[in-house]
């Protein structure tokens, strides 16, 4: 066996019956030369490898250190069925790949991280993103790309910052994403609605209200909708984008989980934008780390000065972003996302099995089958803040798709947002089973 590989060998040993702990420093590589009676360079073959593996990582000017033993339960209470969350699942958190980026990122940039930094992103991020984003038919230039502090951040920006085509009002879909309508309410922003369904929208009454002249933009989430969880068909994303373009309406795309769902034939409307009245928002803690608090903003020219100015200095932090360059340029991004692409979309097919099990028809139950949400919607003569509240005592939490809605709008569904994320695959037949038979319970009141 070659010198390095019984190094290997050695030390992952002394890992396992404990002489080596989490976070204790090795020997550095002159003291493991002599204690192994090679050569230095041998050593640091070893040491290269250990940290390929993830087995230790390093930190400059300091030494080798190991890594924890495992990804460790961060705390998930696996007597709760948590169909509410929107949250990655907490047991596979990439902690050890990101550790590792967040160790080889000091170790690239240094000083560099630790300054106030460049108000669009760090360079570098923005460089790496314009080959990530093409991936998903997003082409576009690192002088038009924007990394913010999560995508609320900006999408604050963009309602309150004036548009080229003078107008005022924001078009949303109702319902729509909780937190950016409850904003829009308190900053009393002007706002008209458009009812989207499992079905998608009246494209017919799109257009109506692109022609009347008033709308700004159209804030919109085409690909797994929160919290529908459907999709726009291609026919829909093509009439949205040329809509657009005839009536100079903005369209802002929020593709927060775009990584999580079927790449396959599935573009963005961005990709059929041509007249540059598409903007292109992705979310980064979806599939790695909510804490991330990284998102990109991709920006047509006309609109880049406004954002920069409404923006101010709002700068994410610099760490963060040097990490998660490092993360998608050596592949482990993609990986991560494959792993938990095929997770969640097994995740759907056991809650679709459960439903054919239990629903007996009651629910009506959109076709989501990847992403993170769906949606039952109840009969109306269903309180559906009671089943929630009765599920809720059964240790089973779910989410009320009342939240989804303007204030004042009346014309609601009543349905409960379900997400896969947090729901471990072997309480999903349970949770669902639970589901119908508080539903049918409300029926019976």
């Amino acid at each position: 066996m070659k010198k390095y590989l019984e190094i290997l060998a050695d030390i992952e040993q002394k890992r396992r019956i404990g002489i080596f702990r989490p976070g204790q420093k090795l020997p550095s590589v002159r003291q493991a030369a002599n204690l192994y009676g090679c050569s230095i360079n041998t050593v640091t073959r070893a040491y290269a490898e250990l940290e390929k593996r993830h087995s230790v990582y390093s930190i400059p000017q300091s030494g080798y250190y190991m890594v924890e033993d495992e990804e460790e339960d961060a705390g998930t209470d696996v007597k709760i069925i948590d169909f509410a969350s929107s949250s990655p699942d907490l047991n596979v958190f990439p902690y050890r790949d990101f550790q590792h980026c967040l160790n080889k990122a000091i170790d690239t940039y240094k000083y560099q991280l630790f300054t106030y930094g460049d108000t669009k992103g760090l360079l570098a991020l923005r460089e790496t993103l314009v080959r990530h984003l093409a991936d998903d038919q997003v082409f576009t230039k690192a002088s038009q790309i924007v990394v913010t502090s999560g995508i609320q951040q900006a999408l604050q920006t963009i309602a309150k910052m004036p548009f080229p085509n003078g107008r005022t009002t924001v078009l949303v879909e109702q319902p729509s994403y909780n937190l950016f309508l409850k904003f829009l309410e308190a900053e009393g922003l002007t706002v008209k609605v458009i009812a989207r369904t499992a079905n998608g929208i009246d494209l017919l009454q799109l257009e109506e209200l692109f022609r009347g002249g008033e709308i700004k933009c159209f804030y919109t989430m085409s690909r797994h909708h929160n919290p529908l969880g459907t999709s726009y068909g291609v026919r829909e994303k093509k009439t949205i984008a040329r809509l657009a373009a005839k009536y100079d309406v903005y369209v802002i795309e929020d593709d927060y989980i775009a990584d999580l769902g079927d790449k396959r034939g599935f573009d963005p409307i961005f990709a059929y934008d041509q007249s540059e009245h598409v903007v292109y928002l992705k979310s980064f803690s979806k599939i790695i780390f909510p804490g991330l608090r990284l998102g990109a903003v991709v920006l047509p020219e006309s609109l880049l000065h406004h954002f920069h100015t409404y923006n101010g200095q709002n700068v994410a932090a610099m760490l963060s972003q040097a990490a998660l360059d490092i993360y998608i340029k050596n592949g482990m991004y993609e990986r991560h996302r494959e792993k938990i692409y095929r997770q969640y979309e097994s995740r759907f097919q056991t809650l679709h099995d459960a439903l054919k099990r239990y629903n007996e028809g009651l629910l009506e139950v959109a076709d989501a089958q990847s992403g993170v949400f769906t949606n039952f919607k109840v009969p109306q003569a269903v309180n559906l803040e009671r089943v929630v509240e009765r599920l809720k005592e059964r240790g089973i939490l779910v989410t009320s798709g009342k939240v989804f809605y303007l204030s004042d709008y009346l014309a609601r569904d009543k349905f409960l947002r379900i997400s896969i994320s947090r729901a471990q695959p072997e309480q999903i037949d349970e949770g669902v089973k639970a589901v119908v038979e508080e539903v049918k319970r409300g029926m019976n009141v």
